[in-house]
């Protein structure tokens, strides 16, 4: 139900932000087939930081949250998306089909622009986000085009549809608006709750259902012409009668690995028996930069999944020892081979009963760590190869959201509206600040500019940080 990284890359992007220090704005090649914005002090253009969606900054020494840097005025809108930052702004989209440029050094709003009347929820045949559903995944912004990326979900002659929009980092003029909905799909039972991701030249993201998986729907991978194009898509539960299949992965976006591919988790499918044939639900798919499908993973049990709601919905952490970690929905965490995924039930190995509610989002990787968002609380789990295992090593008990690892820190925001900083040692908290109620139990900090960023339903708080290794 919908509720709504090769890893090397990232250890490089983390090496050259420690070597260069803090004025420079670090945007990187990354080979030749993916683009990303280093985790540094100056930069968060995508999802997590990086399109390997590791969610580390190493360029903080300290933050401190005992007084705001400065809070947005109100914006118009909610606000479910990660603040990002780039060229001294942050920016931010709401529900309201809003996209601001903030000032990063008094946060004044620089720009803004309505990019199209967003759905009434009383237009849609089921869903919990409320009174409107316009920008709901997190943008992505392009350095080198200085263009910021939103999907809009759009009323348009009485009827939702779903416009991809460029817009320039510097004005808020418009690039390019184009219609992203898969043929023959019905835009109404579409939500694109996905972050944005770039992968050679393209936009990526993703698709599911509403909340309550009403209406027919098949979950979508999603890749545009940053220039614009007709999407191409790839589908799951693609059957005949079959459908559902959401890829949403709790807001986290699809992650670019170090030769252009993607990687998505998906969610329950309508197949319900193992005899039936498998329909892509309940998985880790690696897909090419084409969105062909090159292998994928699915739990023993996913006709059982499927069947009882159990989502795979944190977004594939890929580590730099070729291993990968998803959780979701049920109370395993699962241990893959990213160079054999290996179809149904081969994982390497499985952790039952880590979480006792969902895990969703996006995780945070530092070496053989792995910081999942369970909504009790975030997990810290260690990986091993020999024999391939997982740990816990601890388990906190507030936060929640999606994290991100900065100045030696676990960043979590609670549905209390408080932004928590863990010892990620320990779990412990060492430092709190109340930000506000956010807008749902899937926000998540992001850094820049010197800043720790965080997002109430409708305002961005900021908190000073110091630079340094």
């Amino acid at each position: 139900m919908m509720r709504w990284s090769d890893s090397r890359r990232v250890l490089m992007s983390a090496l050259v932000g420690s070597m260069i220090g803090s004025t420079l704005v670090v945007s990187i090649a990354i080979s030749s087939v993916g683009q990303a914005s280093a985790s540094s002090a100056s930069s968060w253009t995508v999802y997590h930081g990086d399109v390997a969606g590791t969610g580390v900054s190493t360029s903080l020494r300290s933050v401190d949250t005992s007084k705001r840097a400065w809070t947005s005025p109100m914006l118009n809108g909610q606000i479910f998306g990660e603040p990002l930052v780039f060229s001294g702004r942050v920016y931010v989209a709401t529900e309201n089909d809003m996209v601001y440029a903030i000032s990063s050094a008094n946060g004044r709003i620089v720009w803004s622009r309505h990019v199209g009347g967003a759905v009434p929820s009383s237009k849609l045949p089921c869903g919990d986000i409320s009174p409107s559903v316009g920008i709901t995944g997190t943008p992505v912004i392009d350095p080198s085009r200085n263009e910021i990326f939103v999907v809009a979900d759009e009323l348009v002659n009485g009827s939702p549809e779903h416009e991809l929009v460029g817009l320039s980092t510097t004005s808020g003029a418009q690039e390019i608006k184009q219609g992203v909905d898969p043929r023959g799909a019905d835009p109404a039972a579409l939500l694109q709750r996905t972050g944005l991701s770039l992968d050679a030249g393209h936009v990526v993201f993703a698709m599911g259902g509403n909340y309550g998986d009403c209406a027919s729907y098949r979950g979508r991978v999603a890749s545009v012409k940053e220039t614009g194009s007709t999407p191409t898509f790839f589908t799951v539960d693609a059957n005949a009668g079959d459908s559902q299949g959401a890829v949403w992965m709790g807001g986290a976006a699809p992650v670019v690995d170090a030769k252009g591919n993607i990687w998505v988790s998906v969610g329950n499918g309508s197949v319900h028996s193992s005899g039936q044939a498998y329909d892509d639900s309940d998985s880790v798919l690696e897909l090419s930069a084409s969105l062909q499908l090159k292998q994928y993973f699915a739990p023993a049990a996913w006709p059982q999944d499927n069947a009882s709601d159990h989502d795979i919905s944190t977004a594939p952490a890929l580590l730099s020892n070729g291993q990968v970690v998803v959780a979701g929905k049920s109370p395993t965490v699962y241990l893959l081979n990213a160079a054999h995924l290996g179809g149904i039930g081969k994982e390497e190995a499985s952790l039952t009963g880590v979480c006792g509610n969902d895990t969703d989002g996006g995780s945070a990787v530092v070496g053989t760590t792995v910081y999942l968002p369970c909504l009790d609380g975030p997990v810290a789990l260690r990986v091993t190869t020999s024999p391939p295992a997982l740990k816990v090593l601890w388990q906190s008990s507030v936060g929640g959201g999606p994290v991100i690892v900065a100045a030696g820190m676990v960043w979590t925001i609670g549905q209390n509206g408080v932004l928590y900083g863990l010892d990620a040692t320990t779990g412990h908290v060492r430092q709190q600040a109340t930000i506000g109620t956010p807008a749902n139990h899937f926000p998540t900090p992001s850094v820049g500019d010197g800043l720790v960023l965080a997002a109430s339903a409708n305002r961005v708080v900021a908190f000073h940080a110091s630079v340094g290794p």
